[in-house]
């Protein structure tokens, strides 16, 4: 048996080191990368993906806490991927979520991982769709991904996740703010958290004037708004309920499939176009890349005959 082979063994057996390496192997781009994807794939696809997202400071890393202690109520293996802002010294993730998660930190089936952004934009990590492989392959039952919380540019999360949850707080910004930074697109769940704060009903209201004028097909998803005071535990049991019922939808209306589809293909696509990124960057050292410039610049090639080229050779 491969070194990689009883990585994934030991971590579907629950061992928490072996799910850590095989993570760090993700992080890393490892050159095994490809083996340990091989080794997964057989036995990743069960898991529900939720997703919590929202500006920073409305409480995204006490929700994650509360759904993790709810979920394990209910005795479910529960991995969660906390995405942090990186660390400006060491390229490395805060951990600020896992300081807030520390009730978990013992519990065996509970798996608590934060991933450093490392530049990339749109609130999650480069690697967090293989991280979640890995995390399904598991036995998690569910996981649970957090993102940075980096307002407008916070999409991807909603290609990611099975269930989008939104969190607003008042004091936040209002919902027709919520609706100018996109972030409504994008939510399946609506949570308005510090709902015992001031103005957390005006939230609310807000919010259900924007979702109707939505425009909807019969039988298409209508996003419930659920207020939640996380820090203690109030209005987690309707969060769940919501959750639930948003996952009965996606297998009854058979958009679970489209989205795990769609899902798998940005991914090809994007491990794809890294491969290609990559070949191209090689180039840089490679003189053709110099005769092409100079013939545009001569005015013998255009440019975008030049890139033809370019991509025929690097394809």
């Amino acid at each position: 048996m491969s070194d990689i082979d009883l990585l994934v063994k030991r971590s579907r057996g629950g061992d928490p080191r072996a799910v850590a390496r095989l993570i760090s192997l993700v992080e890393n781009d490892s050159p095994e990368l490809p083996d340990v994807m091989a080794a997964l794939v057989a036995h990743a696809g069960t898991a529900a993906v939720v997703g919590i997202t929202g500006s920073p400071g409305v409480g995204k890393s006490t929700m994650t806490s509360a759904l993790v202690s709810a979920y394990r109520a209910e005795r479910k293996r529960v991995g969660v991927l906390a995405v942090d802002p990186s660390s400006p010294f060491t390229g490395g993730a805060l951990l600020g979520d896992r300081v807030r998660m520390q009730e978990h930190a013992m519990d065996r089936e509970v798996y608590i991982r934060s991933m450093a952004t490392r530049g990339h934009l749109g609130g999650l990590a480069a690697a967090t769709p293989q991280a979640v492989r890995v995390l399904d392959a598991a036995g998690c039952e569910v996981i649970l991904i957090e993102t940075v919380g980096v307002g407008q540019s916070e999409i991807e999360i909603a290609a990611l996740a099975d269930t989008t949850i939104v969190l607003l707080a008042p004091g936040m910004g209002d919902g027709i703010q919520a609706a100018k930074a996109g972030i409504l697109e994008v939510g399946d769940v609506f949570g308005v958290n510090k709902a015992d704060h001031d103005g957390a009903e005006h939230v609310v209201r807000d919010l259900k004037a924007m979702t109707r004028m939505v425009e909807r097909a019969a039988g298409d998803w209508r996003q419930p708004i659920v207020s939640t005071v996380a820090s203690a535990g109030r209005g987690i049991d309707e969060m769940m309920e919501a959750i639930t019922k948003h996952r009965e939808w996606l297998t009854d209306s058979g958009e679970l499939g489209r989205r795990r589809r769609r899902r798998v293909r940005d991914e090809i696509e994007a491990l794809a176009l890294t491969t290609l990124r990559q070949r191209f960057s090689d180039l840089h050292g490679d003189d053709r890349l110099d005769t092409l410039a100079d013939r545009v610049l001569l005015g013998e090639l255009n440019p975008y005959s030049a890139a033809e080229e370019i991509v025929a050779t690097v394809s």
